[in-house]
């Protein structure tokens, strides 16, 4: 809730900045508003679903001849991959051997996510001042990787075997079998399923560096996704096959004129 709140907070002052740089920019004259052709740049984001570290993002705008309601508007690529969590999952500490484990964890959930979509300046840069502002609308399928979660297994016979969870298998112990720990994060890809499913989201992007060439900027926004069937993320909780986020996205890129 309060990762929302920030968010929302974000949004907010980012709203009235663009006021403010829209009263700044009818002053000056369009002559002197950056263009360029081409925009490729690369991140890291995180969003209300996932860790601090959500993923990782690459995009890429190109500049179109028609002006939609007399701004410049791009045609917007971007391929996404994150790690969704489930709002269950909590990480616990074995205190006698130090291991951590997600008590209840079946699957990750990775999600790669191209998209295709349009960019309208709202707000350009002027010379070398201030920021541009972007309003994104894209949408794309959804390639979701259910990746086992491995633990270790005492056995009955004292072995440790490193398996997928298994919440009918691995709840309780008996004879002095149990969980001790996770297995490595590494193991298990052979074992994915895919789901597929199709998102749409919407953004703003705020491009702060006052390079002209070099870019760093913030995108921020909101994203619907939906899958074919229910993630199986945790055994003895709820899981969903629709997500909604908000996200934050820093990147780094350079233009081209």
């Amino acid at each position: 809730m309060s990762r929302i709140k920030l968010l929302l907070s974000i949004i907010l002052v980012a709203g009235l900045s663009a006021t403010v740089l829209g009263q700044r920019s009818r002053i000056k004259s369009e002559d002197a508003e950056e263009r360029y052709k081409t925009f490729t740049s690369g991140g890291v984001t995180t969003n209300t679903n996932s860790g601090i570290l959500g993923g990782v993002v690459f995009r890429q705008s190109s500049a179109l001849q028609a002006k939609l309601f007399g701004k410049n508007q791009y045609k917007y690529l971007a391929v996404e991959l994150v790690n969704v969590k489930h709002p269950k999952e909590l990480s616990q500490q074995d205190f006698v051997t130090g291991a951590r484990l997600v008590y209840g964890k079946e699957n990750y959930l990775f999600v790669l996510r191209p998209e295709y979509g349009r960019e309208i300046t709202l707000f350009n840069r002027h010379e070398d001042e201030g920021i541009s502002i972007s309003a994104i609308l894209a949408a794309g399928p959804s390639l979701g990787i259910e990746k086992p979660y491995m633990i270790q297994y005492q056995t009955a016979d004292g072995r440790v075997v490193t398996e997928p969870f298994d919440p009918v298998k691995h709840t309780g112990s008996s004879q002095g079998a149990g969980i001790v720990g996770a297995g490595s994060f590494f193991q298990g890809f052979g074992q994915s399923k895919i789901i597929p499913g199709l998102h749409v989201k919407t953004a703003l992007s705020f491009e702060l560096s006052a390079f002209r060439e070099n870019v760093t900027g913030i995108e921020i926004g909101f994203l619907a996704e939906g899958f074919t069937r229910k993630a199986q993320i945790m055994a003895f909780a709820e899981n969903k096959s629709f997500y909604t986020s908000g996200f934050i996205t820093l990147y780094f890129g350079s233009k081209k004129r």
